[in-house]
């Protein structure tokens, strides 16, 4: 509870464990006992109770405070061996947590009773053990209670201890707290709490620490004097402030993490060592001035993150080393913010975020989504809202990464919080609090629980209005925005660009971190249960392997469920990064590009704290014709943050670009120059490019030889395509399709199941003109085929398609085909090398791919509409024998996708081992593509990513290779 570091000489608990799974806390212990391994919840070892996942809704219908009548009871039992060497000592049990209730009994004696499924509970055992001897020690857990209605949180319920378990001890004079305030200005303050577990103190002790690179720490004469005088010292706990002035201190940031390791001693009257912790301390300093949010005097752009306790395999038991791969995805991919959504997680992930550089928003195991207003301001529940508050804070104060609290969230606001940020504003006023609940009340309101506007999915219109407005008053980072549920995460580019140019936004957290899907077996004995730690192997690159699935909400006979709602994150459930991450890295790239007036590149750095030294580049130039180039870059490593510098290409790169030619590009690849702590040396940063040179247009067709081929009703036969070109206006709906509503407004269209009636053939030398219309319930599309055969055996098709005045918001327009089996190679110039749409774009650099097809497409875990990359110049696919393939030229940068699956194969299908990949490549070439938004949870894309009425034009050549 109070931060002191007591785990090294402790014993671990961890391993397997006897278990029983009781109906109810009143049954009776049986006789047969299995196994289970702790910490780990039940739910995901085979145990018979399932995971159950809901949003907001409680899983059952009593209100709060009343738990559920069915309410399963985890019984954990082993020996606990007490070394002989502890006599005398105070012995603790810690439970790093257990869902929901806890009960403790050593011997058969009862321990203590825990009420947090988040934080740790710790019974002082010493009455109750034999060291040198063996003692049953039993922990109950049992899965509901009224503390239930205050973990509402979005994330499957489970039941269970998923934290580890271990005994520790110390002298009877012990440590009880140690409290560090190190601000950015070097004047260190260590305040320590001592008590005796004998009783009354004893005359003498004293307390001395030491700096690292600093030395010892001086006693605060003045403040034992005061102490002395106020009585301020008990009978029983004793108090103590030491302190030093670092000269020259380096200061910590998350660009900077720089940590400085401290060691607290307390002596017994006879000057030896009663008593000894550990620390990392990290100077730096948190303020608001104004409407700005200050680490160590700067503004600093938060691009956060939300991030859940996850592991596919067993649920919301995840190890220090799991939590590290964690934290160094976040920072590889641009991160430097997470919000520990919706409770305190691990120490170990603080130790880490300290470590790494992240910024933390620490929240308090406070969510009653279902019964929000009715808890704010029940006064039963007041003790939970402050306890969880309270042990929270006294927690983590150490921790430098935390710069905000959170008092919880989506729990409405009432005199609870209040009560709890009474608490901790006269507790730690180093550190501004925040709360969504309170802030949206009113954003301009200064009287709330929350120091920071931290809104949840705000438009762009309404953060940028607000900004604008003259009212605001406090700093506004948004708590959650750009929901990451399947194919999502368009605008997000937007959203940056409105906040970096907009005083008073200053970033936000991304929902979310995980795709909560957990590994389901679907074949054998154990068919529909959790893979649990059986599954260990099952999975990669995001997919799972055969006779496996990720499940989601229902998946295992829950009800009620929310369904895919849980796969809501940035990276599949094996930490394979989905294509959004890539966006959001270029957008937090710490270096930029820019093209001045006389055609001159310059550099920016874009950090806050650190210059361009542990950076190094390389040079590519990029032609649609010519292939890519590369040479070394020189980076101004010295440049500061915030400055910029003109950055000259080599001449032999710039030399090499051929006079008059295509559309040319100019990529920096930046990598890391050493190894970091959260990346290897040559890991890719970022890619900013300019564009050098625009793609000429094409010169007008000459058409040669015979017209083409066509059956009665007017579609192309061609001996590359297996299925026409025809029109298409639908895709496969993605969630935020589902949830946002365009997909019912296709569907009402008719846009899901077109249907093409021809309307005449009409040849004009060796061109063919081909009309055709598409009935909808507004109106008839009609649409335009010109094919042209050309002089090098290739085709020309021109298209024309005309959406009626009430044909509004179509998914795309353009051309789908499919292609004759074998092609399994697709090379491409254009965006990429993975997935992009018109809206989440920034992260692909224009250029070379060249990918596998069956790699193309993203397998997000309710399949959609996926594998498409924006701004495709050109394209070959080709046979993986080296016999040969088709390509296709297009008239302008278009949308593409080619997969093995049509779009009403992805629209039917729940999961993707319901997928069967087709032999043929399913092509679509797209002369507009909607916008893939946030719908699901936020905002839709923006009006200039939609399709309106009107007339579209595109044109494209296929040719053979």
């Amino acid at each position: 509870m109070h931060a002191v570091d007591r785990r090294p000489g402790s014993l671990s608990l961890d391993g397997p464990w006897r278990f029983q799974l009781l109906p109810g806390p009143e049954a009776p212990l049986g006789d047969t006992w299995t196994r289970l391994e702790v910490p780990g919840p039940w739910t995901t070892q085979d145990t018979g109770d399932i995971p159950r996942y809901t949003n907001w809704r409680m899983p059952w219908p009593e209100y709060p405070p009343h738990p559920p009548a069915d309410n399963p009871t985890g019984v954990h039992e082993r020996e606990l061996h007490i070394p002989a060497a502890w006599a005398g000592r105070r012995i603790v049990l810690q439970v790093g947590a257990a869902e929901s209730v806890l009960l403790a009994e050593v011997g058969g004696r009862p321990v203590g009773i825990g009420k947090d499924s988040h934080l740790a509970s710790e019974f002082d055992i010493s009455h109750a053990v034999r060291p040198g001897a063996a003692d049953t020690l039993r922990l109950t857990v049992v899965k509901w209670s009224d503390a239930s209605h205050i973990e509402d949180q979005d994330q499957w319920w489970h039941g269970g201890i998923t934290r580890p378990v271990l005994v520790y001890a110390t002298d009877p004079l012990h440590l009880a707290d140690v409290r560090v305030t190190a601000p950015a200005d070097g004047r260190l303050r260590v305040d320590v709490q001592v008590r005796s577990a004998d009783g009354a103190l004893p005359a003498g002790w004293r307390v001395s620490a030491h700096l690292d690179g600093v030395g010892e720490l001086a006693v605060d004469e003045e403040y034992a004097a005061w102490c002395a005088e106020e009585a301020r010292v008990s009978d029983f706990l004793g108090e103590a402030r030491l302190r030093a002035a670092v000269p020259g201190v380096r200061t910590w940031s998350a660009e900077t993490p720089e940590l400085y390791g401290l060691t607290v001693r307390l002596h017994r009257p006879d000057g030896s060592t009663a008593d000894t912790s550990h620390h990392r301390v990290g100077f730096r300093t948190v303020a608001i001035v104004g409407r700005d949010l200050l680490v160590n005097g700067e503004r600093v752009f938060i691009r956060g993150v939300n991030r859940h306790d996850f592991h596919p395999l067993t649920g919301r038991t995840v190890t220090p080393a799991e939590m590290r791969a964690d934290l160094e995805t976040i920072k590889r991919y641009g991160f430097n913010a997470v919000r520990t959504s919706h409770y305190p997680n691990d120490p170990a992930l603080l130790d880490l975020a300290d470590e790494l550089g992240l910024y933390l928003v620490d929240e308090a195991d406070i969510e009653s989504h279902d019964h929000a207003h009715e808890i704010a301001d029940d006064p039963r529940y007041l003790a939970a809202f402050t306890d969880r508050v309270a042990r929270m804070v006294l927690r983590d104060k150490n921790h430098p990464s935390v710069i905000i609290w959170s008092l919880g969230n989506e729990s409405d606001y009432g005199a609870n919080h209040d009560a709890a940020a009474g608490w901790l504003r006269r507790y730690d006023p180093t550190r501004p609090l925040q709360y969504e609940g309170a802030a949206k009340t009113g954003w301009a309101r200064a009287d709330v629980a929350s120091d920071i506007v931290c809104p949840m999915y705000a438009s762009l219109d309404e953060i940028t209005a607000h900004a604008a407005s003259g009212e605001q008053i406090k700093p506004l980072i948004l708590c959650e925005y750009s929901h990451a549920m399947g194919n999502s995460n368009g605008i997000l580019a937007d959203h940056w660009a409105a906040i970096e140019a907009t005083p008073g936004l200053q970033g936000g957290f991304i929902w979310e971190f995980w795709d909560h899907g957990l590994l389901q077996r679907t074949t054998g004995r154990t068919a529909g249960r959790p893979a649990g730690r059986g599954g260990e192997g099952a999975y990669a690159h995001g997919v799972a392997a055969e006779g496996y699935r990720w499940a989601y909400g229902g998946d295992f006979g829950d009800t009620p469920n929310d369904g895919a709602f849980c796969a809501d994150g940035l990276v599949f459930p094996d930490r394979t990064p989905k294509p959004a991450l890539y966006e959001h890295r270029e957008l937090a790239a710490p270096l930029r590009l820019s093209r001045e007036p006389d055609g001159s590149v310059r550099l920016t750095n874009a950090q806050h704290f650190r210059d361009l030294s542990w950076l190094t580049a390389e040079w590519l130039l990029s032609l649609e014709d010519a292939g890519t180039r590369t040479a070394p870059a020189a980076l101004p490593s010295a440049l500061p943050p915030g400055a910029s510098a003109r950055l000259a290409p080599p001449p032999e790169l710039m030399d090499r670009l051929p006079a008059g030619g295509g559309e040319a590009w100019l990529t920096l690849r930046v990598t890391t120059r050493g190894d970091e702590p959260w990346a290897p040396r040559g890991t890719e940063v970022c890619t900013p490019q300019i564009r050098l040179r625009e793609r000429p247009a094409p010169p007008p067709p000459t058409a040669s030889g015979p017209a083409v081929s066509l059956d009665a009703d007017g579609l192309l036969r061609h001996p590359l395509l297996t299925s026409p070109p025809v029109l298409s206006l639908w895709r496969a709906p993605t969630d935020n399709d589902l949830l946002g509503g365009a997909a019912d407004h296709w569907r009402a269209l008719g846009l899901d199941r077109l249907e093409r009636k021809p309307r005449s053939v009409d040849r004009d030398g060796a061109r063919t003109l081909v009309r055709s219309a598409y009935p909808t319930a507004v109106g008839t599309v009609e649409h335009l085929q010109v094919f042209t055969p050309l002089p090098d055996g290739g085709l020309l098709v021109e298209e024309t398609a005309d959406l009626p005045e009430g044909l509004t918001d179509a998914a795309r327009v353009g051309t789908v085909f499919e292609t004759v089996p074998g092609l399994d190679h697709m090379e491409w110039y254009g965006q990429g090398p993975w997935e992009t749409y018109p809206d989440r774009c920034a992260g692909g650099p224009v250029g070379h791919h060249s990918v596998r097809v069956d790699r193309l497409f993203t397998p997000y875990l309710r399949p959609q509409e996926s594998g498409g990359r924006h701004g495709v110049r050109s394209f070959s696919l080709l046979s993986s024998d080296a016999g040969g393939g088709l390509a296709v030229r297009l008239d302008a940068p278009r949308q593409v996708s080619v997969t093995r699956h049509r779009a009403a194969d992805l629209a039917a299908a729940t999961h993707h081992d319901e997928l069967v990949p087709r032999p043929r490549c399913v092509v679509h070439l797209d002369a507009a593509h909607r916008g893939l938004g946030t719908a699901s949870c936020g905002p839709d894309t923006l009006p200039r990513y939609r399709l309106g009425a009107g007339t579209y034009r595109w044109s494209w050549s296929l040719h053979r290779r």
